[in-house]
């Protein structure tokens, strides 16, 4: 099973991603933790990333690909994965359908978490840290609609929206239940 996951700030992703991938026996493949690793283990890549990251820029997209690249393809994500901050943009789509591609895979589907923005508000809100404000908050949002818009229109046909307002389990197991079925899990 090879999934996209996306949602807004606040829409609970992290926990998500980390329960489904648990069910659904796929590696959680996050940008974050790939970052992470690559400049914690010094390779390239992240001492690439690292200089655009100090300087207070964005990772350039060659470089996120290529730690996507190597990491789709270690043995345990050959059988699936749960990609979670990757692809951001239509162009890092294309890029990632000729990964699988040229594996002879492709997606199954992109599961986009979503919440009302008035919940999100008062969620983050209740985090209560010093730079949450409300007009932040929702500035926030806004930006992640305008930029995931083109990557929803581009997966229009793989896109599964799920609530994600509720207990944990209660989202998981919609998420689960959206997913094609004939690779449904208990």
């Amino acid at each position: 099973m090879r999934i996209v996951l996306v949602g807004p700030p606040g829409a609970g992703k992290g926990t998500q991603a980390t329960v489904l991938s648990r069910k659904l026996d796929i590696p959680h493949v996050s940008t974050g933790d790939l970052f992470r690793e690559h400049i914690g283990r010094q390779t390239l890549l992240g001492q690439e990333a690292k200089q655009y990251l100090d300087a207070g820029d964005l990772v350039p997209d060659h470089i996120t690909n290529g730690m996507v690249r190597q990491r789709l393809g270690e043995p345990d994500a050959r059988r699936g994965f749960l990609l979670d901050g990757f692809p951001r943009t239509v162009e890092q789509a294309e890029e990632l359908s000729g990964m699988l591609a040229e594996a002879g895979a492709e997606l199954d589907a992109v599961v986009e978490l979503t919440v009302p923005e008035d919940v999100v508000v008062e969620r983050l809100l209740g985090r209560g840290r010093p730079d949450d404000t409300e007009g932040v908050i929702r500035r926030r949002q806004q930006v992640y609609r305008t930029q995931t818009a083109p990557l929803l229109e581009h997966y229009a046909g793989l896109l599964r929206t799920v609530q994600a307002v509720g207990p944990v389990e209660e989202i998981t197991s919609r998420a689960l239940g959206a997913l094609p079925h004939h690779h449904r899990v208990a």
